[in-house]
């Protein structure tokens, strides 16, 4: 096959896989954790095994939805910590942009982040997607991100290393439990939670200095 040939039939299948991605996300928009892969295959207008030769199984599918909106959430973040901003206000920025993106598409976190609930129906005899076993990645993916943001931006002192992972991974795991608690039960506003928890993260980061040399944080 001619190499132009082969870009051709590479862009096509890309093009495919956003195409059945998007389809994905129209039914998590719409079912949530309960989303399966009868109704993704249904709404891409396609047969479940095409589906299958695209992604290779649930899981496949699975880690795809959840790159794509890792990495939108990760754009989202990153955006916050650069803002021309006082570092208190890019922290209460930061969090405010975890938890709208949660609250803005929360069939999607949910999807992402909760197996199906036990005793909902299955599709056609599906088993639902086994979230629970896939989303632990996602969180220590952010916390790595945020690790290294920290350890670009703030000086830490001896022990840097240590700490920045031990922050990026605690900030990420409290966003996410405090999170998933909100957006539950809704108890009050966003915004009050988003102050909460810059409180609670304002004590040695507002003490430690910017590292020399780096952005700033």
């Amino acid at each position: 096959m001619e190499t132009g040939q082969r870009e051709d039939q590479q862009q096509a299948t890309e093009r495919r896989r956003r195409e059945l991605l998007e389809a994905a996300d129209r039914v998590v928009l719409r079912d949530g954790p309960g989303a399966s892969m009868n109704a993704i295959a249904a709404e891409a207008g396609i047969t479940k095994p095409i589906l299958y030769r695209h992604f290779g199984d649930k899981g496949g599918l699975y880690r795809a939805l959840a790159a794509r909106h890792t990495d939108a959430l990760l754009v989202g973040l990153r955006a916050a910590l650069d803002a021309p901003a006082e570092r208190r206000d890019r922290v209460e920025r930061t969090l405010d942009s975890y938890l709208a993106a949660i609250e803005a598409r929360p069939q999607v976190y949910r999807f992402l982040m909760h197996p199906a609930d036990e005793g909902q129906p299955s599709d056609q005899g599906e088993q639902g997607f086994d979230v629970g076993r896939h989303s632990a990645p996602l969180l220590r993916r952010m916390g790595e991100e945020l690790a290294q943001v920290i350890s670009e931006r703030v000086d830490l002192g001896p022990g840097s290393d240590e700490l920045s992972r031990t922050w990026g991974h605690g900030i990420v795991g409290m966003m996410h439990a405090a999170g998933d608690w909100w957006l539950r039960e809704r108890p009050f506003p966003r915004e009050h939670l988003v102050r909460h928890l810059a409180d609670l993260l304002w004590g040695r980061l507002a003490s430690s200095g910017d590292l020399p040399g780096g952005p700033g944080f």
